[in-house]
């Protein structure tokens, strides 16, 4: 970077790449912690994939959350009373403008303002940025990297897939942007995230003349809506994270598919391929309409692509479809190409993730640190506000964080079994950041809310009962969630209930449930 000065930032400053969730929540708890974030954004307006402006946003017209309004908000701020059980993509937009609002991030933001390099210099961070204005290089003793998991579309490698002829192309479902296109069209979706499903009943409903979803391994689909109670109400919560302690990974991949098949059934049950082995072995999907589409036979299940010639896709069971559409929910790529190579190196970055102590920090990279470079399973903004709580106690106080040998351990670790997307189920890794931040609360010290916090939703509300920055009407909030859409409006424990409860006493850190 000797091609241009560099202007050395006051101390207490630190760099944020990112203005959206991830980004937003750090800038938030850095001046909590007594620093001043800069936080920058290629973009002309925060909210990263909210934004359907920004170039890595994948929204459509349309789009709504997959996740409750309890469980996609910060702590500090709800939805709007009245606001749907899921949100519009523009509500969404809408609240991250609040949040930066209300937590004083507007002057903090540099918009149009895309970071080029990050590297090392001796004790600093550079960070190039360029805008209308020009580049500058900037030194910062702290740099928060908060991009997001989802940057570069993964579309596979199909024989023949260059040379497809379907008349509206073939594309990731980054680009979707509504099913009117297809309206009486053949489409191939292929994949089976989320997105995917969505994407694949959208288009079913407006109307598409067929749609075929492709995928390589048939995983369980949960809906959104459980008996009328959101699904990540019901699924992930902290009886869910803290049963990994008490419990072989085998029992509890068979409890996991009981409860699936007993609350949502089986794909095989609607017409789509039975999903092979458990539920931790087959993954997990979600969509509300996908599965009860297959039973009405307005989208058809088929194994993976072998090959495509020229308008026809070909399957590996021997059958083809001719296609006006390709769709690829085949999920992202991990891409940072401005981090320096010896940055890039250092945390394992490839296609897949990266090598670091919890998803967080790097033992030989002080004052780095990283927000949401993870696939996680559920709900995404309480994790990331904990997360970020926790990165910026650790900016402020190294000496929060373990002896170096400790998170080097964690960080070989991480390098010797990852061979894929690292997927993180929400609730336990809540729970992980909590701990590391001193907010998860002592069920001993609310017998009120004993329920609510092991079998409610797992809220942001719920962190912060006690430890910093405990909010008074927390415990309030907690119990009001917990029995909205009639789930828990008792302190009551129920027979299954209080049979886990038993089970979760013999962990001795939980012995006071």
């Amino acid at each position: 970077m000797s091609d241009t000065s560099i202007l050395t930032m006051p101390d207490n400053r630190v760099a944020v790449i990112g203005a959206g969730p991830a980004g937003l929540a750090a800038g938030r708890w850095l001046i909590a912690a007594g620093l001043e974030p800069v936080i920058f954004e290629a973009s002309a307006r925060l909210g990263g994939q909210w934004n359907p402006a920004a170039a890595t946003s994948a929204t459509w017209p349309g789009m709504r959350t997959n996740t409750s309004r309890v469980m996609t908000a910060f702590s500090d701020l709800d939805h709007a009373p009245g606001s749907h059980t899921y949100l519009r993509q523009e509500e969404m937009l809408d609240y991250l403008e609040r949040y930066a609002l209300s937590s004083g991030l507007m002057p903090h933001l540099r918009l149009k303002t895309r970071v080029e390099r990050l590297e090392r210099a001796g004790a600093v961070w550079l960070v190039r940025s360029g805008s209308d204005a020009g580049s500058r290089v900037e030194a910062f003793s702290r740099v928060v990297v908060a991009t997001g998991r989802q940057a570069l579309p993964d579309v596979p490698d199909i024989a023949g897939l260059e040379g497809f002829t379907g008349s509206l192309g073939a594309a990731h479902t980054a680009q979707y942007a509504g099913a009117e296109r297809y309206r009486g069209r053949s489409v191939v979706v292929a994949g089976c995230s989320v997105s995917a499903l969505e994407i694949a009943t959208d288009i079913a409903q407006g109307g598409a003349a067929r749609v075929v979803v492709t995928n390589r391994r048939q995983r369980y689909v949960l809906p959104k809506l459980i008996a009328g109670v959101p699904t990540d109400h019901v699924m992930f919560n902290r009886a869910a994270a803290l049963m990994e302690r008490v419990l072989p990974p085998e029992m509890l991949a068979e409890g996991l598919t009981m409860k699936i098949r007993q609350l949502a059934g089986s794909p095989g049950q609607f017409g789509a391929p039975e999903p092979s082995g458990n539920a931790f072995a087959a993954g997990i999907s979600q969509s509300q309409g996908f599965l009860p589409a297959v039973a009405e036979g307005r989208i058809e299940v088929r194994p993976w692509m072998e090959r495509i010639e020229g308008q026809t896709v070909h399957l590996r069971d021997g059958s083809s479809v001719r296609a006006d559409a390709i769709l690829f929910g085949t999920g992202y790529r991990m891409s940072m190409p401005w981090l320096c190579e010896e940055l890039a190196g250092a945390i394992g970055l490839d296609a897949y993730g990266v090598d670091l102590f919890d998803h967080t920090f790097h033992p030989d990279l002080p004052g780095l640190a990283f927000l949401g470079l993870f696939d996680l399973v559920g709900p995404a903004f309480p994790v990331l506000e904990l997360q970020a709580r926790w990165a910026a106690l650790c900016l402020r106080e190294p000496a929060a964080l373990p002896p170096r040998d400790a998170m080097l351990a964690c960080v070989s670790r991480s390098r010797a079994t990852r061979c894929g997307p690292v997927s993180l189920p929400m609730h336990a890794a809540a729970l992980v950041f909590a701990r590391h931040a001193g907010v998860e609360p002592d069920l001993a010290r609310w017998p009120q809310l004993k329920r609510a916090l092991l079998f409610g939703p797992l809220s942001p509300a719920s962190f912060r009962l006690q430890g910093p920055h405990a909010l008074a009407d927390a415990a309030a909030r907690v119990e009001a969630q917990a029995a909205e859409f009639g789930a828990i409006t008792s302190p009551d424990f129920t027979a299954e209930e209080l049979a886990i409860r038993d089970l979760l006493a013999l962990d001795p850190l939980q012995a006071a449930v």
